[in-house]
This record gives structure tokens, sequence and C-alpha cells, in this order.
């Protein structure tokens, strides 16, 4: 008899084991978000993919509110919101004397038209033929891999863009250096204001009526189509260095970089023949651009850093934005 009731009082344990096994894992499988024993509650699969794509457009905006800061400097220059700083001249000064030369051998239009679609076209075509062709992908929010790649090598260029001419303008409206054609825009000469040589003129009235065109003549210092010319190609000097791994021709990679960069010192060459630039405004500019490029191409953009590691799981990369290196899986 006490056999018995002991085989029944295991045998009846054993259901209510297999049934409570059955519970928790229905409940923990099931992924709702089901609370355990102790009162605690776990969050569902779906819940924490809302959360990651929640975190990841945050950052998204963060992002755009990043490079609109970062513009702010260069609109301001452009939409003719601050004045440059009026500086004055020394009498007899022979570098501000030449002739202003009306036509331009590169408008801002075409440079930053050029500068942008021939970069930004290569690198959209250099993403499309990494993720069509050498299986690169992103672990970012964006389920398309192109888009998301796109948008981190594009919007490290842009940003760079918008950072180099802000520094470019600021330098312009804070120095005022006077243009080498400064006199003729502004329709003087040094008899004509009855100054004695070696004196320092602080003020000057312009018979100019063109305000604007006196303004632009205070904005030598330093060249933003230098700097603009030298950023854009050296940075898809950069990028094709990075990107472009063809080894049937060695040559051909250094001739394009060459000749990119042979673009951007034309360009700054031109200004000094048309009598806009100092020589030492778009030795001044080559530098900033140039440091530009490579500080954005080699610590903001992913081109040069190691890919992430292919463990890293997508919770763990809930904190990178989509312009994070650390999201291209190569």
């Amino acid at each position: 008899m006490q056999k018995f009731n002991s085989t029944g009082t295991h045998s009846d344990t054993l259901p209510r084991d297999a049934e409570l096994q059955l519970r928790l894992a229905d409940g923990g499988g099931a992924g709702d978000g089901m609370e355990n024993g102790g009162g605690k509650r776990f969050p569902s699969g779906s819940e924490e993919e809302s959360s990651f794509c929640t975190k990841s457009k945050m950052l998204v905006v963060l992002d755009l509110l990043c490079l609109i800061v970062a513009s702010i400097p260069f609109f301001a220059c452009e939409l003719k919101t601050v004045t440059p700083y009026e500086r004055g001249f020394f009498c007899g000064d022979p570098s501000i004397t030449y002739p202003a030369v009306k036509s331009e051998a590169i408008p801002d239009v075409l440079l930053i038209t050029a500068g942008i679609a021939i970069t930004g076209l290569t690198i959209a075509l250099g993403e499309c033929y990494r993720v069509r062709y050498r299986g690169a992908h992103s672990r970012a929010f964006v389920r398309n891999c192109y888009v998301s790649c796109l948008y981190k090598e594009l919007g490290s260029f842009l940003f760079g863009c918008c950072v180099g001419q802000s520094l470019t303008n600021m330098a312009k409206l804070s120095v005022g250096r006077l243009r080498p054609n400064f006199l003729d825009v502004c329709d003087i000469t040094y008899a004509s204001i009855n100054c004695t040589t070696g004196s320092y003129v602080s003020t000057v009235t312009c018979p100019q009526p063109k305000v604007k065109m006196v303004e632009e003549a205070r904005k030598s210092f330093f060249s933003g189509h230098a700097s603009f010319a030298m950023y854009t190609m050296l940075y898809l000097a950069f990028y094709l260095q990075a990107r472009l791994s063809w080894r049937g021709a060695r040559l051909l990679r250094p001739l394009i970089q060459f000749l990119l960069v042979t673009i951007a010192i034309y360009t700054g060459l031109s200004r000094i023949s048309e009598n806009r630039h100092h020589p030492t405004d778009v030795l001044t500019g080559f530098i900033q651009g140039g440091l530009t490029a490579y500080w954005v191409a080699f610590y903001i953009s992913s081109m040069f850093k190691p890919c992430a590691r292919p463990d890293l799981s997508p919770t763990s990369m809930s904190l990178e934005s989509p312009l994070s290196s650390q999201q291209t899986v190569c």
C-alpha cells in the first residue's frame, strides 16, 4: 500500500513538471514579452527590432543636424548676411593695383557642380560595384545595402564639403584681406585719394555703386576655389586608392589620381592669373582642402578603416548610425 502511494505520487508529479516546462517554453519561445517567475518582463523580438530602428532613425536625424550646423557659416557668407572685415591698406602697395578681369576660367557654379557631380557619381558607381560584385553589405537598419553604403560614403563627403567651405568663408569674413584687383573694383587710385606713399589708409569710400562687388573684393584670404577643388579632387583620389583594386594596369590608378590633383592645382592657379587671389591665398587654400580631405577620408569615412567583426549582433550595433564605419562588413 505504501509502495503504491509513493509510485502514484511520483507518477502524478511527472505530468505536472512536464506541463510546467511546456508552459515556460511556450511563454519564452513565443517572444511576446511575458514575465518570468520573478515578475521580470523580457522584451520580445519585435520590441527589440522596433527599439533598434527608432534609435537608428534618431541617429540619422542627428547626422542631418550635424550637416546643417557645419554648413551655417558657409550659407551665412553666401547669402550676404555677414559683411567682411574692412581692412585698410598702405598707400602705394602694388599688390592691390592689378586690373579686374571680368571673365573666369572656372566660375563658382562650374566649380561646385563639377566637384560634387564627379566625386558623387564616382562614389555612386563604386559603391554599386562593391555591393553587386564584391559582396559588401552593412549592418545598418536600412534594408537596402546599396542605399546604406551610399549614404555613409556620400554623407562623409558632403560633410567634408560643408566643413571645408565653412572654414574658408569664416576666414574670408574675419580677415578681410584685399584682393589684387581691389583698387580697380573700388574705382579709385592712390592719386585720387591723395594719400602719402607708405602711410596707412584705414578707411576709404569707393565710388563703385555696386556694394556687393566691393565686399567681394575684401574676401581674398583664402581661396575658396583652391580649397574646394583640392578637397573634392584629393578626396576622390583617396577613394580610388581604397576602392579601385584592379591590378591589371599598374599605372592606371596613379595616372587618374595625378590628373585629379592637376585639375585642382590648375583651378587654384587660374585665380592668381585672373588677379582674384594672392599666391599665399591659393597656397593656404590647397593646404586647407588637402587636410580636410585627409581628415574625412581617414577618420570619418569607412574607406581605410578595418571591416566590422562578423560576430557582432544587430543589438550590439544599436548605438551606431548609418554613417558609422564600424557597420560595414566586407
